[in-house]
């Protein structure tokens, strides 16, 4: 059935629509387009744009699915409607092939652009076009991805489907920077989890590339999601008693809310010998963690966080452990869970609702109840630690009153990137009788971060 192009002419909020057209640059092939317009109205006059898929991107699902196209959206400011075209993939979304490598399609954007301006105009609302004069911007889509391949789809419980891809970006220096990627179809803009990997096997650089022979192996010694660095810099507040606990010959205790990938409970078992606890709601997830991350030897409680934290404030027995070294069950007192409140508390965890954009942590955690009882299972000198993703300005108040009202002390990172922000609760004031040439800790820390965010702390 042809498609009424008169259906444009309005915005409709949420409207999602997606059809083909024969390419007139390559009259062979065909081009997929997708319309999405804005969840809200933004203005009486709105404002449309287009964006081209690089090619061979046509499977991704940033491209491919109404959740990433939403995300795009959400990421032009001002924008009512937005326009993807792109190559029509046969087989849909999720088919061959499974790897990506850059190019140069400029040429060929730019023939396109001027062929499809007719049918820019044709997607455009009537008010658009003011006094004759109509134009619709082409946005430019840029990342540093260089090439990529699919190392596995997997469909979780609560998740959904995910994939885990090998990468190699763009960098700054000389040397080649080689990634691991996992990523949830039903907000694939956002990177779940992002670890560095290098050659099982020393190579010769120009001789290595993604999806070859050549084998990769998790590097966890570095942290490369942005927010991830200043989250371990926090733990300098707590630094001699961090101290005073190695000293004592005893492993301080971490408990993670949300795993993914691993990256943050490796990196304080592996770089600062931390006894790592953590939840995850989704057992595939944990699997693909061990399989592709290195998520080794770190004890995974599979259930709601949120849940799990009441449970430890109640002392109830928590079932479904799983070891690092094991999928079945375990009893939790081989843990130790209860021997020992925790010393740190570090919360990385988003909103399932892509229609709200990212959101962090989930509105449900913003309740007192919830961060009382994170409290109580804190040591005396115990951090809570939150990566915050604020929607709006409102929330974020709302979040540091609610801290304040239970902690003594609050902290906070700016992360820098526009987005993240980490928070810090103190259960009660510590002094730091150490300087930090005494405190073997805080040195390991310095080195370990590179010295990263620890100067960028500041008490709210």
């Amino acid at each position: 059935m042809a498609l009424d192009i008169k259906i444009f002419e309005t915005i409709i909020p949420s409207r999602f629509l997606s059809f083909t057209i024969p390419n007139p640059v390559l009259p062979a092939h065909l081009l997929r387009v997708a319309v999405l317009d804005s969840p809200v109205q933004l203005t009486e006059s709105p404002q449309v744009a287009a964006l081209f898929v690089p090619q061979t991107r046509e499977p991704d699902w940033i491209f491919s699915t109404e959740s990433g196209h939403l995300q795009l959206l959400l990421s032009s400011p001002g924008i009512s409607r937005l326009i993807l075209i792109g190559n029509n993939r046969i087989n849909g979304p999720d088919s061959s092939p499974l790897t990506y490598h850059k190019r140069d399609d400029a040429q060929y954007v730019k023939s396109l652009e001027n062929s499809l301006k007719p049918l820019f105009f044709a997607l455009s609302p009537k008010v658009s076009v003011k006094d004759g004069i109509f134009d619709v911007p082409v946005l430019d889509y840029e990342d540093n991805l260089i090439c990529s391949v699919v190392l596995e789809r997997r469909a979780g419980i609560f998740v959904s489907e995910m994939l885990v891809e090998d990468i190699e970006i763009e960098s700054d220096s000389e040397l080649r920077e080689f990634r691991r990627r996992l990523r949830f179809k039903r907000m694939p803009n956002l990177v779940q989890t992002e670890i560095r990997i290098v050659p099982q096997k020393v190579f010769e650089l120009d001789r290595v590339k993604i999806g070859g022979e050549v084998k990769f192996r998790p590097d966890t010694k570095v942290l490369v999601h942005s927010y991830l660095i200043p989250m371990v810099a926090s733990l300098s507040l707590i630094g001699s008693c961090i101290e005073d606990r190695f000293r004592k010959g005893l492993k301080p205790k971490a408990l993670c809310l949300g795993v993914g990938g691993g990256a943050l409970l490796s990196f304080l078992r592996t770089q600062l010998g931390f006894e790592v606890f953590g939840v995850e709601m989704d057992e595939e997830v944990l699997r693909i963690a061990r399989q592709y991350f290195g998520l080794e030897e770190i004890q995974v409680c599979v259930g709601d966080a949120i849940e799990y934290v009441e449970k430890l404030a109640s002392r109830d027995r928590v079932l479904n452990l799983v070891s690092g070294e094991d999928n079945g069950d375990c009893n939790l007192n081989h843990a130790n869970v209860f021997d020992a409140k925790f010393d740190v508390i570090m919360v990385d965890l988003d909103s399932c609702d892509p229609r709200n954009g990212v959101i962090a942590p989930p509105l449900e955690f913003v309740k007192k109840h919830i961060l009382l009882a994170a409290r109580s299972v804190l040591s005396d000198f115990g951090i809570f630690v939150m990566n915050v993703i604020p929607p709006t300005r409102l929330f974020y108040d709302t979040l540091i009153h609610e801290f304040q009202e239970i902690f003594h002390e609050l902290y906070e990172i700016d992360v820098g990137n526009g987005e993240n922000f980490v928070l810090i609760a103190k259960v009660s004031p510590v002094s730091s009788p150490l300087s930090e040439c005494e405190n073997s800790f805080l040195q390991k820390l310095r080195i370990a971060i590179l010295g990263r965010y620890l100067d960028s702390i500041r008490k709210i």
